[in-house]
């Protein structure tokens, strides 16, 4: 059995590790909620994106940050606005349908929206009533990531990720990635992939 009382040093690592977690659930969720505002725009244009820190030099990571980095030097607040209601609103529908339900039935508000709902009432997670779209937006299921990581409940968000996110993150990045309206969201699916899918790996080799 390995002893539980860890140096300084390494205390210090984990806590860089879950702050920087937290930290790239929520932007993921804010940029995927709604588009950026220029404050936002402004703080992915002036990244560090060569911190020593082991989640950013993963070999996918190393190369997803320049990139939005990139972007977001390369766009502005109105094409992002521009980019935002195209790929996810659009005229009766965007382009993107950022929806659980919708990639894994084809259909919104069905079965997997209804063991969501079962969970998050498990987790104590209350509808915010003034959200009129369904729960198992990628934003909101990023957001209880967020929220999960942050309480330190290691078992909680494996159990979350895999049942909520694992299924289909993959599909819809891909999809992100090359949509024809995405030139900023490219960048930011681009990013999503690669942090979700060291995510699934942390979550696969903790059971």
């Amino acid at each position: 059995m390995e002893s539980q009382n860890m140096s300084t040093s390494e205390t210090t690592a984990l806590t860089e590790d879950t702050t920087l977690r937290l930290e790239i659930y929520s932007m993921l969720a804010h940029l995927l909620r709604k588009a950026p505002d220029q404050n936002v725009i402004d703080w992915l244009a002036a990244l560090e994106v060569d911190a020593p820190n082991a989640l950013k030099q993963t070999t996918g990571m190393a190369a997803a940050w320049p990139l939005l980095k990139l972007a977001a030097q390369k766009t502005t607040l109105m094409a992002t606005e521009d980019e935002y209601q195209d790929l996810f609103i659009g005229i009766g529908r965007g382009e993107i349908v950022p929806f659980c339900s919708w990639y894994l039935t084809g259909s919104l508000m069905e079965m997997p929206l209804a063991h969501l709902r079962h969970d998050l009432k498990q987790l104590g997670f209350e509808r915010d009533e003034s959200v009129k779209e369904p729960e198992d937006h990628m934003a909101a299921l990023l957001e209880v990531m967020a929220m999960l990581v942050e309480e330190g409940e290691n078992t909680l968000q494996a159990r979350f990720f895999n049942r909520h996110i694992a299924t289909w993150f993959e599909r819809f990045c891909a999809d992100l990635k090359s949509a024809k309206s995405a030139v900023f969201y490219s960048a930011v699916g681009e990013l999503a992939v690669q942090f979700l899918t060291v995510e699934k790996t942390r979550f696969v080799e903790a059971n």
